[in-house]
């Protein structure tokens, strides 16, 4: 990943720019109407005809939507110093952030939530999670734990959930489009690794018919002799200014049927 960062900074802040807008698919005049220039402009800070200023570098980043560790890195290419800080969770600056997180996670309890961040490495969770973690692979609950190759992984989560391709579908569908919103090339690895996992006989796509009731794609995991149905969110921090809680996502599941609900509530 440092060659790759290394390799970004060499690149002119244009090029970074052209690219992050034919990601977004806009044109030029698209991105000029947003911005408030003209096009012509856009087109001299792409090729390097004109160097941005700050602000400008910041203003088109907005505008296409970029994440806040990538808009550092276009500062750097422009030559200016990144603005967005990047603190660890356990820094004593992300205690209030920590502690926000743990409070939230302890009050979904008795359903399992946890925190991953941007690459789905949990970074918290809530004591819910055994439900997940019981009878997996002990090598996938080695740190840090990715919760989707541990769902997904045939020695993981995998081998108890009865409609693995449905959610191997979603999970994957997910992380290719956070692969093409970032750009990371860590979550393009994963995104093959978690591909190329195997999803039993007859299922070689990963298709799979959904109930004619059903809204949106629950988990349905085997626990013992019964079966639970488990639909899940994803929850972000508004308006962040730093690298770290930018990435963090919270995901809670909550049960999908009045048995499952019955049984979290009595474990």
């Amino acid at each position: 990943m440092t060659a790759t960062v290394e390799q970004t900074f060499q690149r002119p802040v244009g090029e970074l720019l052209r690219g992050w807008r034919e990601r977004r698919r806009l044109s030029q005049l698209d991105l000029a109407n947003r911005v408030e220039v003209s096009t012509r402009h856009v087109s001299f800070v792409e090729t390097g005809r004109s160097k941005p200023s700050r602000e400008m570098v910041l203003r088109l980043a907005e505008h296409l939507d970029v994440p806040l560790r990538d808009r550092n890195q276009l500062l750097l290419a422009g030559g200016f110093a990144p603005i967005y800080s990047e603190a660890s969770l356990h820094s004593p600056a992300m205690l209030a952030i920590r502690q926000s997180l743990r409070r939230l996670l302890k009050a979904h309890e008795p359903y399992p939530a946890l925190v991953v961040d941007r690459w789905w490495n949990i970074v918290e969770a809530n004591a819910g999670i055994d439900l997940f973690t019981e009878g997996v692979a002990p090598e996938l609950l080695a740190a840090p734990v990715n919760a989707l190759r541990l769902t997904l992984h045939p020695d993981g989560l995998a081998r108890r959930i009865t409609n693995l391709p449905e959610v191997r579908a979603s999970a994957l569908t997910t992380l290719q489009r956070q692969v093409a919103s970032t750009a990371d090339p860590d979550l393009q690895d994963l995104y093959d690794e978690l591909r190329a996992y195997p999803v039993g006989p007859g299922e070689p796509n990963g298709s799979g018919e959904h109930g004619s009731a059903e809204v949106v794609v629950p988990m349905k995991l085997r626990h013992g002799d019964r079966e639970l149905s488990l639909l899940t969110t994803i929850a972000t921090f508004g308006t962040p200014l730093d690298v770290t809680v930018s990435e963090l996502m919270i995901e809670q599941f909550f049960p999908a049927d009045e048995q499952t609900a019955a049984f979290l509530q009595e474990r």
